[in-house]
């Protein structure tokens, strides 16, 4: 088992060329965050996660959480004081306004350092990143006296956040959920139900948590229509801001899981004893769309950690095929053993690693610029445009780069061979880490629904053929270009393919839904693939035009992923055009 090292250089590299960082560092809000601050802060960020957060993420692993008969959970060694270091070093709010404690900083630069968060550990770093969302959906939706009382709290850390939607019974239908809100004569409301699944519901890192919790009130409407969304902390709040009594909620136990055992996943129970004190966030019946605020922001969160969790698995590959020696490589002299990474097969599967992560990296850094053009861009155009990029983004950015995340990480332990299935060797937690990461936030296909469903049909399709145009424009620039010229062979054939699956799309949905949401993943691999392919594109003729030390390894990257992955798109075109037809006769013979 290797020691983790943040890949300072790779990050730079995906923020610089793939997505302009220079561009998100101009707008006024961010005038600190130039170049060499922005250096400076990542260098400190890698030095903090790599010494603080990774030496905890075996322990994690092994030893995990445990639920106590009173309720309480306690974390796995070194948590608590990892965590309360996170802190006191400011890193948990470094993306949030300075207006309520946060450093100021792009999103970008935020995504930068959840990245090293997820990478050093997982299952530790889900706690601040549930508590980003939850900020997030008082900022937006919070009244003033809300944001007073917890976004500095929430912001630094010091106070964490959870999400509470799945129930029993009502799972990715959330619009089936059924614990109740009853209005109190002070003006706030008393919760009573069960939530399942809840990450960090119960832990001992912080000394409150902020629960928002879906609940509906009495005569609401069936369905999502009729759900409002809570603030139900742990501890209730003084006028004064200390925190007062206990408030009616417990955690009732906690989930053995396949992997990311560090971290506390909660059944909790509200309402045992008269209703857990709530406060309407928002308006009522509106609490799918103040939760919808939380889980985008977690869903571009939750991409990040298929990029992170692949990238550890990537390091610790890469380091046992320096270290394992079997067979004779080519070349090698006789009668010697040769360390494994001078055979082809493995520096397939490790190229194949190191370009995937390029990709999902550049795609994820974009997703999170787009973000910061949408909110910081002076032209009202320009910041409709971020939005409608980031809205597209996102999807791709969860669903692809988890399931890279899960691929990546087999491959990882195929690359120990026999040993990756041995669990000293820690490559099997990588694994069993990422295969959470599909499920989270609306599972992938749920993903591929949003957009096929949703995005798809954004100004008429005009949203995605404005994406495509820009694909384009890049297959135009590599024209000419001999390092890159599989790119560009590959490019466009991806993009003439993924314009065809789009046509298709748009005129099915009206016509066949049923059509549609049988093509919609094959769809959105599609489109992930391709829309990353071009980063990294984009990113190595960026680089060739500065002159960048890295120019000659972007090329190689983007090479190998358009030869081994990018080469694939055009072959999935079928299965988005191929409709439902047979879906629905399998559903009433071989699934009878």
């Amino acid at each position: 088992m290797t020691d983790f090292r943040t890949p300072l250089d790779d990050i730079r590299f995906a923020m610089r060329h793939v997505a302009d960082a220079d561009a998100v560092a101009a707008y006024e809000a961010f005038a600190h965050a130039d170049a060499e601050m922005v250096d400076g802060l990542l260098a400190e960020a890698g030095r903090f996660f790599d010494e603080v957060f990774a030496p905890t993420n075996r322990d994690g692993d092994t030893v995990g959480t445990t639920w106590n008969p009173d309720g309480s959970v306690t974390t796995a060694p070194g948590f608590a004081t990892a965590y309360g270091k996170l802190v006191e070093a400011g890193w948990a709010g470094i993306g949030f306004p300075e207006v309520y404690g946060g450093g100021g900083f792009p999103q970008l630069v935020g995504t930068a350092v959840q990245e090293m968060t997820t990478a050093s550990n997982m299952a530790l770093a889900l706690c601040p990143l549930l508590t980003q969302g939850a900020i997030e959906a008082l900022m937006h939706h919070g009244d003033e006296t809300q944001k007073e009382i917890y976004l500095q709290k929430l912001v630094s850390g010091a106070w964490t956040g959870t999400m509470n939607l799945t129930e029993p019974h009502a799972g990715s239908d959330v619009g089936a959920l059924t614990t109740k809100a009853v209005p109190a004569d002070d003006g706030s409301w008393r919760i009573s139900g069960q939530k399942i699944y809840i990450t960090w519901g119960e832990h001992d890192v912080a000394e409150n948590i902020v629960h928002l919790v879906l609940a509906r009130t009495p005569g609401s409407p069936p369905g999502t229509k009729g759900i409002s969304l809570f603030i139900v902390p742990k501890y209730l709040v003084n006028d004064d801001g200390s925190l007062g009594e206990r408030n009616d909620l417990r955690c009732v136990s906690i989930e053995h899981k396949l992997g990311i055992h560090g971290s506390p996943t909660c059944v909790m129970q509200y309402g045992d004893e008269g209703g857990a004190v709530g406060y309407l966030l928002g308006e009522e019946h509106q609490g799918m769309r103040c939760m919808f605020t939380m889980m985008n922001n977690a869903r571009l969160g939750v991409g990040v950690e298929g990029l992170g969790i692949a990238e550890r698995a990537y390091q610790q590959a890469l380091a046992y095929a320096h270290e394992r020696t079997q067979g004779r490589a080519i070349g090698a002299e006789p009668g010697t053993e040769s360390p494994i990474i001078d055979h082809p097969d493995v520096q397939r599967m490790l190229l194949d690693m190191k370009a995937t992560i390029a990709a999902m990296r550049g795609l994820c850094y974009r997703n999170a610029a787009a973000l910061d053009h949408s909110r910081e861009a002076a032209d009202p155009e320009a910041r409709q445009a971020g939005d409608e990029l980031a809205a597209l983004l996102t999807p791709l950015s969860k669903s692809w780069c988890t399931d890279m995340g899960v691929e990546l990480t087999s491959i990882g332990v195929q690359v120990h061979g026999g040993m990756g299935f041995i669990e000293e060797t820690g490559a099997a937690q990588h694994f069993r880490d990422a295969r959470i990461a599909p499920i989270y936030e609306g599972t992938n296909g749920i993903q591929a629904i949003d957009l096929a469903g949703r995005k798809l049909g954004l100004r008429q399709g005009g949203v995605v053929r404005d994406h495509l145009a820009t694909i384009a424009e890049t297959v135009d620039a590599l024209a000419g270009v001999e390092e890159l010229a599989p790119v560009h062979a590959h490019l466009a054939a991806a993009l003439a393919a993924t314009t065809e699956a789009t046509d298709h799309l748009l005129a099915r949905s009206a016509t066949n839904p049923a059509d549609m949401l049988a093509g919609a993943m094959a769809y959105l691999d599609m489109m992930a693939i391709t829309t990353a392919a071009e980063g990294l594109a984009a990113g190595a003729l960026s680089a060739r035009a500065a002159g960048d030390p890295g120019a000659d390894e972007a090329a190689l990257l983007a090479r190998f992923f358009a030869t081994n992955r990018l080469a694939t798109v055009p072959a999935r075109l079928a299965a988005v055009t191929s409709g439902a037809a047979d879906l629905a006769a399998a559903r009433g013979s071989i699934f009878s």
